[in-house]
């Protein structure tokens, strides 16, 4: 097996999605560089590959420091190293990316063993649209921080796709709910796991959900594209209407009679509904 560096992707759940070449890279290389030496040791027992090799921690405090150890390893011991995350393809909101710009410029022979990636099996699950999206990695768990990665994110004409923990989800989806309005949302759990489940709806329609379902496991959230407002007509009052409107039915209700009567674009009005509520 050549000197140099192999980053291996490994199985989200199923672990029999992992390939035969990746099997076999794992066999073959002399090192093996992971997040956590306990879950990649276990893989290894499943996959029935040996444990007798070194196995080097590599995570986002010691990247800098391993990254030199394992180009030395490579480019002076003559070391094949595999690079794996805990689960799916390495550097996907995993460490690795100081790695592999560091042995690039070290003129360290770099290739990739393609594989499972949660959000692109998301992404084909989800039913929104996919030739263009933005993978904006995991939500931050600050409150004022959350939202101002998606009020940042809102005007992207593209899917937007999060990892997101089950503990934090409705949290999340109620700051969706106030940013994104009326947007399509699909929320992808335990990916090829025996539960695997894809959630359509809005953002309330979800946290309705969760409200009487207990979130569990890994999630991918995924947000739909802005709709095209061109059909919006500027000339009528729409803040008028819904005060009108929601005095006596729901905002619901109102936002649905007034883009049926009007031919108003719906996630536009339901902006405009959450925004009178909030003020109220």
């Amino acid at each position: 097996m050549k000197n140099g560096l192999y980053i291996v992707a490994t199985p989200i759940g199923n672990i029999g999605d992992i390939s035969p070449r990746a099997q076999s890279t794992l066999r073959e290389a002399d090192v093996i560089a992971c997040e956590d030496t306990r879950i990649s040791k276990k893989l290894f027992s499943l996959l029935g590959i040996s444990l007798q090799k070194p196995f080097i921690t590599l995570h986002d405090h010691n990247e800098d420091t391993q990254a030199a150890i394992l180009i030395r390893l490579i480019a002076e011991e003559g070391k094949s190293v595999a690079l794996i995350s805990d689960a799916g393809s390495p550097l996907i909101s995993d460490p690795g990316y100081k790695l592999i710009r560091r042995c690039r410029q070290a003129g360290i022979y770099i290739t990739s063993l393609p594989g499972c990636c949660a959000l692109i099996c998301a992404l084909q699950l989800s039913g929104l649209p996919t030739n263009r999206f933005m993978f904006a990695g995991f939500i931050p768990n600050k409150d004022k921080a959350r939202r101002d990665t998606f009020t940042s994110l809102k005007d992207i004409d593209s899917t937007l796709i999060f990892y997101e923990t089950a503990n934090r989800i409705v949290k999340t989806l109620s700051v969706a709910a106030e940013v994104f309005g009326s947007r399509e949302i699909c929320v992808c759990r335990e990916i090829t796991k025996m539960f695997e489940e894809s959630l359509n709806g809005t953002a309330p329609e979800l946290i309705e959900h969760f409200s009487t379902h207990e979130p569990k496991g890994e999630m991918v959230l995924m947000i739909a594209p802005p709709a095209d407002d061109s059909g919006a007509d500027a000339a009528i009052d729409v803040d008028s209407l819904l005060r009108q409107k929601m005095q006596t039915t729901s905002l619901k209700t109102a936002v649905s009679d007034i883009v049926k009567t009007y031919g108003l674009n719906k996630n536009e009005v339901y902006e405009h509904a959450l925004r009178i509520k909030n003020e109220a």
